[in-house]
């Protein structure tokens, strides 16, 4: 009997260990086909010149983990040299998608062209690249309507040039980086807007390339320049804007009073602003595009097709709002 006992002990425990072993190869089966389906995207990013880039970045690194994709990203310090780099990169590791940010819209032709000769489907996300690239050298742009962002820009100043005084009403315009869709495309919208007015003057327009620094200097010079000619200013960014509301209070300038600010972007402190006064009109320009760029790429990695062009809503905020319940940008 003691014998007989030993071996059906013996006996649960070997079936025990084949169960234990057979558990583990099942969930290593199901672990492997999940990384399977995880696909891999390689995105380069322009940099962090602004908070919007900033939480434009941060957006992707969280939607790729709510997404189930693994993420290779690259940032290019303001330098399209950079990026093409990167992009290069992303085409020699053979990943399954690429999305980058073009920082101008010109200089993508030939790594586009390698990117199609390597089978990865490209995704633009945020800036377009120039129309006189093949559009089917890229599968998709996801961002927003620059040129409707202009419009709603110029709408605003519309409306607020019936309460303001004089005969004319001098505008200056600070434009974001040279050559850039956003710069091209707000100039576009806002002047379809305002152009044939006869109260609108255009006094000057100067690149602050999207940086805050260089809204405080432009609008330094623009000062200088024009004085209280300046009514109006049209700023491409909340980070220009913030630079060019500096210059002005350094002078005695009340900003939101004496110039009319109206501000693209959507960012905290432009809402705060706004709130105190100092702001007019915010055009929002939301980074939060994760989401949509990698539903995109996992349907591309799937061999469907996608829209060409995919744009999130977008609000304006104006001084006429009440904004006591708008909740926090996340920016």
């Amino acid at each position: 009997m003691p014998g007989r006992t030993a071996v059906l002990k013996w006996g649960a425990l070997l079936s025990l260990l084949l169960f234990i072993l057979l558990l583990g190869g099942c969930r290593r089966q199901e672990e492997s086909q999940n990384d399977a389906e995880e696909i891999l995207v390689g995105f380069a990013q322009i940099g962090s010149e602004s908070g919007w880039r900033i939480g434009n970045t941060r957006d992707m690194e969280e939607a790729a983990v709510r997404n189930g994709v693994r993420l290779m990203m690259e940032d290019a310090n303001q330098k399209q040299e950079n990026e093409i780099r990167a992009l290069r990169s992303f085409i020699a590791y053979n990943v399954d998608v690429i999305t980058f940010v073009p920082i101008v819209e010109d200089g993508w032709t030939n790594v586009l062209q390698e990117a199609k000769q390597a089978g990865i489907p490209v995704i633009l996300s945020d800036r377009l690249v120039s129309e006189d690239v093949d559009p089917d050298l890229y599968s998709a742009y996801i961002g927003a309507d620059f040129t409707q962002e202009g419009r709603n820009a110029g709408t605003f100043l519309l409306k607020k040039a019936e309460e303001m005084e004089g005969e004319t009403l001098g505008i200056v315009e600070l434009t974001g980086t040279k050559d850039s869709s956003p710069a091209i495309q707000r100039e576009i919208g806002f002047h379809e807007v305002i152009d044939g007015n006869a109260r609108f003057v255009m006094l000057d327009q100067m690149s602050g390339d999207f940086l805050r620094s260089k809204g405080r200097e432009c609008m330094e010079q623009l000062i200088e320049r024009y004085g209280d000619q300046i009514d109006i200013l049209y700023s491409h960014n909340d980070a220009m804007t913030y630079g060019a509301i500096e210059a002005m209070e350094a002078v005695g300038i009340v900003p939101g009073r004496d110039i009319v600010i109206i501000s693209v972007d959507g960012e905290q402190e432009a809402i705060d602003l706004l709130r105190e006064g100092k702001i007019n009109c915010v055009v929002e320009c939301t980074p939060m595009l994760g989401d949509l760029v990698f539903d995109i790429a996992k349907r591309l990695a799937a061999g469907e097709t996608v829209p060409k062009m995919t744009s999130p809503k977008e609000a304006v905020f104006t001084e006429y709002d009440d904004l006591s319940d708008l909740p926090p940008r996340g920016y």
